[in-house]
């Protein structure tokens, strides 16, 4: 029997740790202290726990396979719920940990004049535990499980100020779109176990690839829509921008750094292990089409946002969108950057939310058109925000140019090699939707806080010490992991990129076979900081820019959709226009793009209509053409 105090011990300890301080909570969180002390040693202790195990797993290379009662192999099955953590899920147990910690640090401050504080913080710690035992877990069923505890928590969270404006309807919309992805999880696990009677991941690991047939096909397109609903990628985006809008921004954190982050891990295992099906071009242009057309869709929405939370929302998964698309390329390169950039986004995406729940905490609203000139109030807020604005936009030396940069490289390398114009045009891609979050991290900067202080906020403060210290970690973060690549890559990234590649480890690891040397090569980079590099990077931006301006032609006489006549601001100017033209706000910064791409701009106002049903039919058509597709090329 194994010592209680065995490394062996440390995943499932970073799992109950999470779930028992929710459960001690409901008992003794009446007591201000108490909650505090219980929440903060519950995430604290789950991701010490997490840190100690980096030397075994990512540097050495070690697979934990932890068995929950007693382990059984008869006639070549696995039996019985196991845990298994190789370099992949550590690396996402990592990121969810550090996520929900500093969220926790955030939240003493943030949520102390709501209601049903107790409440709060066991369906805070419910949702974390949810999503680490997810990304910790090696088997099937079990993650279903977790994708149903994690959805249920995260719906009751969107609704806790359930007083705030379209906080219910949020929920209802959350809990229906969910709870379909949740059934086709459900659904696909069930095809499976008909298939090969084990719900062992490794076992079934072994046994689906290169036994193809019509069911495991549509168990395939299940899993990836149902994991594909928990990153919140297109059509399942909306969701995401509702769900942010009405949650607390500590919630918002999870949602984004967290939530998706456990679609993305799901979307992996299911084609790299699962079904090991990256070695086709088809499954790997699936992944990087879905990806290129969520980071740039949702980077366009962004821009036409005037609520700066629900502009955030579609951001994240614009940025899951790159994490989708590098991923897809399946090279070490490609998955490396993949993996850095969702590392990265959960600490800038962490540090906006943030930023924008003190805005909220301190004026009491998120309206663009309402906010300006908190930086005289909130010099320190404003600070932490433009790091994090800079990190998501891909400015040096912060840790968003970092690994946009690596992803630059990676689909670049993807169409030498394979000499398909397609690659390049996904780089493009990316790189015009960089340009358009600089641009619109420009207007919530202009709107937010700078300008004019209106009169209604005279008397804003700084938020609190303890809520600045949460975006302080996350600022610091965004800072460090952006000047040291090359070590974040050595010891995090890429050892996560082998660990995706090697599906044979994880298998033999489970099921008691040897295992064979991880490996320790890092991925061919060009570094980021060569001058070179950098003309080639304006080329291909100059490129990218042109593509824009090619798409948005400018027309000399400005009409809407139905041929009328606009207001005199929209109409070509070339200099001398009137000074009342130029005072512009939060909502028309950025007008002259807008009207060039006013048909498409129309056309996705008429799309997302915000009705439930709407979004429950993106489902169920993104499922069809999914099985449709799947059964015709694997």
């Amino acid at each position: 029997m194994m010592n209680v105090l065995s490394y062996q011990h440390y995943p499932i300890y970073a799992i109950m740790l999470l779930f028992l301080g929710a459960f001690l909570i409901v008992l003794f969180g009446k007591n201000r202290i108490a909650r505090h002390c219980l929440a903060l040693l519950s995430v604290g202790g789950s991701l010490a726990l997490l840190c100690l195990l980096i030397p075994r797993v990512m540097l050495g290379g070690e697979i934990i396979t932890y068995w929950l009662g007693n382990r059984s192999v008869a006639g070549g099955f696995a039996f019985g719920i196991a845990l298994e953590v190789d370099a992949l899920s550590l690396f996402f147990g990592l990121l969810i940990a550090t996520a929900v910690f500093v969220a926790c640090v955030y939240s003493i401050k943030y949520m102390e004049h709501d209601d049903n504080i107790p409440q709060y913080y066991t369906l805070f710690l419910m949702l974390a535990g949810g999503v680490m035992g997810l990304v910790l877990s090696g088997d099937l069923f079990n993650m279903f499980i977790m994708v149903e505890i994690l959805t249920f928590a995260a719906v009751a969270l969107t609704a806790f100020r359930n007083t705030a404006r379209g906080a219910l309807e949020a929920a209802f919309k959350y809990l229906v779109v969910g709870s379909i992805g949740s059934t086709c999880i459900l659904a696909g696990t069930i095809m499976l176990y008909a298939q090969a009677h084990t719900l062992n991941f490794a076992q079934l690991s072994s046994l689906i690839p290169g036994n193809f047939n019509g069911a495991t096909r549509v168990a395939f397109a299940l899993l990836f829509v149902g994991f594909s609903t928990k990153a919140f990628l297109v059509p399942f985006h909306p969701l995401a921008a509702d769900a942010h809008g009405a949650a607390p921004a500590s919630i918002s954190v999870l949602i984004s750094g967290v939530l998706t982050k456990s679609g993305i891990y799901g979307i992996i295992r299911l084609a790299y292990f699962l079904f090991q099906s990256m070695d086709q071009a088809t499954i790997r242009w699936m992944l990087v089409i879905v990806g290129s057309v969520s980071m740039f869709v949702c980077v366009t929405m962004a821009l036409a946002q005037h609520d700066f939370k629900r502009l955030l929302a579609f951001h994240s998964i614009s940025q899951i969108g790159y994490v989708l698309t590098a991923v897809g390329l399946s090279s070490l390169l490609g998955i490396t950057a993949g993996l850095y950039h969702a590392m990265n986004h959960t600490i800038f995406k962490g540090l906006l939310f943030l930023a924008a729940g003190a805005v909220m905490h301190e004026t009491g609203t998120t309206d663009l058109n309402r906010l300006g000139g908190l930086s005289k109030r909130m010099p320190h807020t404003t600070v932490l925000f433009l790091i994090g604005a800079a990190s998501i936009s891909g400015i040096p030396p912060f840790n968003g140019f970092a690994s946009k940069w690596m992803i630059y490289q990676a689909t670049y390398q993807a169409a030498v090699d394979t000499n398909n114009i397609g690659y390049l045009l996904v780089t493009i891609v990316a790189l015009v939707t960089s340009t358009l979050t600089l641009a619109s991290f420009v207007k919530v900067s202009q709107s937010v806080f700078f300008g004019q202080l209106p009169e209604e906020y005279k008397d804003v403060k700084e938020v609190p010490f303890g809520m600045r210290l949460g975006m302080g970690m996350f600022a610091v973060l965004c800072i460090l992991t952006g000047l040291l690549p090359n070590l974040v890559t050595k010891y995090l990234t890429a050892p996560a990129a082998h660990a995706a590649q090697s599906a044979a480890r994880y298998i033999n690891s489970a099921l008691g076979g040897s295992v064979a040397p991880a490996e320790t090569a890092l991925p061919e980079a060009v570094g980021a900081w060569n001058p070179i590099n950098w003309l080639l990077l304006l080329g291909i931006a100059l490129l990218a820019l042109t593509f824009v301006a090619l798409l948005g032609k400018y027309d000399r006489v400005s009409e809407n959709a139905s041929g009328e006549k606009l207001a005199p601001k929209y109409d070509v100017f070339f200099s001398g226009e009137k000074s009342e033209y130029s005072q512009v706000g939060g909502g028309d910064l950025f007008w002259g793009f807008k009207q060039n791409w006013r048909h498409y701009f129309s056309f996705m106002h008429d799309l997302h209509s915000g009705i439930v049903n709407d979004y429950a039919l993106w489902a169920v058509v993104a499922l069809a053409l999914a099985i449709v597709f799947l059964q015709i090329v694997l």
